[in-house]
């Protein structure tokens, strides 16, 4: 049986599948299989995984289900004593797998292992780092303020841990990845890999309309979350909150100024963040002259 096992769920990945599988390919660490779930890709990835002649790939295909489902069905077909995934679209750097793979074994208290990540444009053209972070051992707390591992594409699971807390909610269209390391979090202390490991795609394609339903599934997490979270971290709940609100304020700024009211919802949802968590200082995120007259009555409604 291979040490790792990394899972892929494709849909429509054509323009990106080959580039995806050949990073995990070029690892350094060489002991895995990949396990590529195709959920009703109607291009021509599935043509382009057959030109891959390597026995380590084994390709599954399904009718669609979403990615979530993709990714437990990967999860049934993984044999590897380590999980990791990757997204259709996302890239790895070569010792990815065999840095997080040190790490675990020198921490073997830990169950999940994590890296710092590149933000990459859609074209793949050009990344910069996304923020540093230096959370280990017991992050919990932290995971319950905000989704510091960014994407999908990054962990490093034992099998263990993996079965302790269950596979990825299918019901979940945005969220399933926050959800998940939750979970995890509750049960098992985490490790960092402190470098940037992963390419994290950036669409250009997000709609404001999926903004919304974004906010909504997130804020509907955010409060499942701190019903199950223990008394002394309720205080924070409002934190958490107006991280929400924080960074959808900031898509409409990317992706929605376009649109009729782009501009309006953003500044609406730094004025609800402010106002939940008045420590962070909206006027830092946008030019003064927007913050003359409030563009609601109020915060919260």
């Amino acid at each position: 049986m291979p040490t790792i096992s990394v899972v892929i769920p494709t849909y429509n990945a054509e323009r990106t599948i080959l580039d995806t599988v050949a990073s995990v390919q070029q690892q350094t660490f060489s002991d895995f299989e990949i396990i590529v779930i195709d959920d009703g890709s109607k291009d021509q990835t599935l043509e382009r995984l057959n030109t891959i002649k390597d026995p380590r790939l084994k390709v599954f295909p399904y009718e669609n289900g979403g990615v979530s489902v993709a990714r437990n069905r990967g999860l049934a077909q993984a044999t590897g004593e380590y999980i990791s995934f990757l997204d259709h679209d996302d890239l790895w750097t070569p010792d990815k797998l065999e840095l997080q793979l040190a790490a675990l074994q020198e921490n073997p208290e830990a169950g999940v292992a994590y890296s710092w990540t590149y933000k990459m444009i859609e074209t793949g053209d050009s990344f910069s780092p996304a923020k540093k972070v230096f959370f280990q051992g017991n992050v919990y707390p932290d995971l319950l303020v905000y989704n510091f591992i960014d994407n999908g594409s990054n962990i490093l699971i034992r099998k263990q841990a993996l079965e302790s807390a269950g596979g990825f909610n299918p019901t979940l269209a945005y969220c399933a990845d926050w959800d998940f390391y939750l979970r995890l979090a509750t049960h098992w202390p985490f490790v960092l890999v402190p470098k940037p490991q992963v390419f994290y795609r950036q669409s250009s394609g997000s709609m404001s309309s999926k903004i919304t339903l974004l906010e909504n599934e997130s804020l509907a997490l955010v409060e499942k979350a701190f019903e199950e979270a223990p008394r002394e971290l309720q205080r924070l709940k409002n934190q958490s909150l107006a991280n929400v609100y924080r960074y959808c304020g900031k898509l409409y700024l990317q992706r929605g100024t376009h649109k009729a009211g782009g501009i309006n919802n953003a500044i609406q949802r730094f004025w609800i963040a402010s106002y939940l968590y008045p420590q962070w200082f909206i006027k830092k995120m946008l030019p003064p002259h927007l913050f003359d007259k409030p563009t609601v009555s109020s915060p919260l409604s």
